[in-house]
């Protein structure tokens, strides 16, 4: 395994150069069959050879483990929260600690730069865990006035989820994580003797945790071991991206910068219960004071095909919209995925045409997610 591993890693450097980073856990999963893509400037596994049906079944009924490339970024000082005010639309003096909420930063025209994660580590001491993109840069480009220190914590995260992840977890920390950690909880654990953060999150739609790791501090190699070994009882599957894709795409969960980017405001997006209008002084809050409140994407769900990226959505002989993700979901048995419409419209209830290459074919259109509506799955309610 080994020595797969590492002529995949000499491939990696030969092809795409040193500059963006192979994940410390790579050695411990990948196989001459691991295929990388890569977003925030680290490598992820977009398919590691197994069966996504299996994987995606394990996430469904037992839990699964995912090495995934978000990454956060510290933001500390004494003028930390008058500053994350100003970069985030929802208010963040009110976030405890221990905790965490969804923050979208947007673009002073109101429209979406960036959505995340944002955690309190302490009073002054935040982390904004984010998807593909720039957050550091940006947040240095608005830090002028401001007593504050933006920093790589060098963490690397996995998640762990699944109805069976609590197990896993609790297994793992020795019982100090318990039912008791809520959806959005957080904090520092100590799991086989190495402290790490953890986190009651994730982007599955399931019962889910997120481990990360403290930089140099953690063996990686180590701490998975440790987890998969705590997981065995839960029958923990090792997860690539394509499974947790159908998942999450099941859920409604969105992808920065794949199904909504800088060209739309988080209304468009339908994420407009996460801006607080009343909140001043944050950017792009004024040209949102005007912006619609419509939203311009929504679900759809195909029986005779799998819609694909760049699919485009017809009504009449006009088109109206483009597919931005789409999957073959085994729940439901069905082709689902997303499509972005060029204009806002009462859009879900329609019978509308999907033409993806030389195929021609209909598609009903809906508001997700596609089921699980009030969330009782991720916060373990059901």
């Amino acid at each position: 395994m080994k020595k797969k591993s590492t002529t995949v890693q000499n491939n990696i450097h030969r092809v795409f150069g040193g500059g963006t980073a192979l994940s410390p856990f790579h050695e411990c999963y990948a196989t001459d069959k691991t295929v990388l893509r890569t977003c925030a400037g680290r490598f992820f596994v977009h398919d590691n050879g197994e069966d996504s049906d299996k994987a995606y079944w394990a996430l469904r009924q037992s839990c699964a483990i995912f090495d995934v490339p978000e990454r956060p970024w510290e933001i500390a000082g004494p003028d930390v929260v008058p500053f994350l005010e100003k970069l985030f639309a929802r208010r963040i003096s009110q976030l405890k600690v221990n905790r965490g909420c969804y923050a979208i930063a947007c673009t002073p025209k109101g429209k979406i730069f960036m959505d995340g994660v944002l955690f309190r580590l302490a009073e002054d001491r935040f982390w904004y865990v984010q998807p593909d993109g720039d957050f550091n840069t940006w947040a240095l480009a608005h830090d002028t006035g401001f007593d504050v220190v933006i920093s790589d914590p060098h963490s690397r995260v996995l998640q762990i989820q699944g109805p069976k992840s609590f197990g896993v977890m609790n297994a793992a920390s020795d019982g100090s994580i318990t039912r008791e950690m809520g959806y959005y909880h957080s904090g520092f654990f100590s799991l086989g003797g190495q402290e790490v953060f953890v986190s009651r999150t994730g982007w599955t739609g399931e019962l889910g945790y997120e481990v990360y790791t403290l930089g140099d501090a953690t063996d990686c190699p180590r701490l998975w071991n440790h987890l998969l070994s705590s997981g065995f009882m839960q029958e923990i599957v090792v997860g690539a991206m394509q499974s947790m894709n159908i998942r999450r795409i099941e859920a409604g969960v969105l992808d920065c910068g794949g199904d909504f980017d800088t060209s739309m405001t988080p209304f468009e997006a339908g994420l407009g219960k996460f801006v607080d209008l009343t909140k001043e002084g944050f950017i792009g809050r004024e040209p949102l004071l005007d912006a619609g409140q419509e939203k311009r994407i929504y679900g759809l769900v195909c029986r005779d095909l799998v819609p694909t990226v760049g699919s485009k959505v017809v009504s009449g002989d006009k088109e109206v919209g483009i597919v931005t993700t789409g999957a073959h979901s085994p729940f439901l048995e069905t082709g689902i995925g997303y499509v972005r419409f060029h204009e806002v419209g009462p859009w879900p209830g329609q019978k509308l045409t999907l033409i993806k290459g030389d195929i021609t074919t209909k598609c009903d259109i809906i508001d997700p997610p596609f089921y699980d509506r009030d969330k009782e799955l991720v916060r373990g309610l059901k």
